[in-house]
């Protein structure tokens, strides 16, 4: 049997009829740039977060460097963000000319509150939490973190579209969040997209003129942005997906609990856990086992035909890209440690039962071969 970790495929043939309407749609209107597509997307997808604004951007790497600006945030600064994470949470305060401060991660997966209140200087301009592997960070102290020390938050809400922290959205929290769109995400375009929100209308109008050249008008340029957009294509088959959106969240909750339901009495792996009064989304389903086992476990299931996969096997700060830093693995306990330990598991809406039936005895066949 062979299971990707993710069948894109497989999920444009359930709505294909839809999907292909809506580009056919995009192509006979020529509205490849802007327009009424990405305008019913913006708002449709504002209207889901539970923000009074949305606006698509090329991907979400540009949303994270867009919010930041937007933030003024500058050179000087320093934004505290998640050690374990994928670079662009860190790349976009690079690029603002700040520097980037690590908190450790909890056994959530998610930054750690505590160690992110220990890591508040003088010089810190912002928090950018995230919410990994379809996992809510805690909101609510960060929240209280960022009141009482003056700082902005922008929620990097790539992996967790539809995630909820005490029946609030994420993405709704902060000063403004951030969307990707890449074709593996809960929700994904085509090609590369991506999007930020926020409930402020000042902030948002100054993002919008940003993302087009500093542009109100044609050639009526107040100051100098960047070219950033979700075109068209994109955005009328997003618009189509997140109808969906709902339904297939379901579903992937349902293949967690499938695999927690055959894994749970296995002693020799680590199961995700969901926080409290949270709705876990699981972009990824994360398991772990010791770090000895898990690129043998891992081999093991490739050769078996599982498409499992490592997400991020060395913490940012331990990246050679922060090695000018100076940062040590034992600054960050947690995250240095998790990432020697996990594996993704395949997980997606279309996921059959004996598909999972078939991970979950393999995962058992290779620790009783031990």
């Amino acid at each position: 049997m062979k299971i990707p970790l993710t069948d894109l495929y497989r999920q444009y043939q359930s709505i294909k009829s839809e999907i292909d309407a809506a580009i056919e749609n995009v192509i006979r209107d020529s509205a490849f740039i802007k327009g009424s597509y990405v305008s019913s997307f913006e708002e449709n997808f504002a209207r889901t977060i539970g923000v009074s604004k949305a606006l698509g951007l090329g991907n979400g790497t540009d949303a994270l460097f867009i919010a930041l600006k937007a933030l003024g945030v500058k050179e000087g600064d320093e934004v505290i963000t998640a050690a374990n994470s994928f670079i662009a949470s860190s790349e976009a305060i690079s690029l603002c000319g700040a520097k980037p401060v690590f908190a450790d991660c909890d056994d959530y997966y998610v930054i750690d509150p505590a160690d992110l209140a220990r890591k508040v200087t003088k010089a810190t301009k912002a928090i950018i939490p995230v919410h990994l592997y379809g996992q809510s960070a805690d909101m609510n102290e960060i929240m209280k973190i960022a009141k009482e020390n003056g700082l902005k938050v922008v929620e990097d809400t790539a992996q967790a579209v539809l995630a909820e922290y005490k029946g609030k959205m994420c993405g709704s929290f902060g000063d403004c969040a951030t969307f990707s769109f890449y074709p593996g995400k809960n929700l994904g375009a085509y090609g590369d997209g991506g999007a930020l929100v926020s409930n402020n209308t000042d902030l948002y109008n100054w993002v919008v003129m940003f993302a087009n050249h500093g542009r109100v008008d044609k050639y009526d340029h107040r100051f100098e942005g960047i070219n950033s957009r979700l075109d068209g294509i994109q955005a009328a088959i997003l618009d189509v997906k997140l109808k969906h959106l709902a339904r297939w969240t379901e579903q992937r909750r349902q293949v967690a609990a499938w695999y927690n339901e055959r894994l749970s009495d296995l002693n020799d792996i680590i199961l995700p856990k969901e926080r409290e009064g949270a709705k876990h989304v699981y972009h990824i389903f994360p398991i772990r086992t010791e770090a000895a086992l898990r690129d043998k476990l891992l081999d093991y299931l490739k050769g078996e035909g599982i498409g499992a996969l490592v997400h991020y096997p060395i913490a940012l700060p331990n990246l050679t890209a922060y090695k000018y830093l100076g940062y040590k693995e034992s600054d960050y306990p947690n995250a240095s440690k998790y990432s020697k330990e996990l594996i993704s598991l395949p997980i997606f809406p279309e996921l059959k039962e004996d598909e999972v039936d078939y991970v979950a005895e393999k995962i058992k066949a290779f620790f009783k071969s031990l």
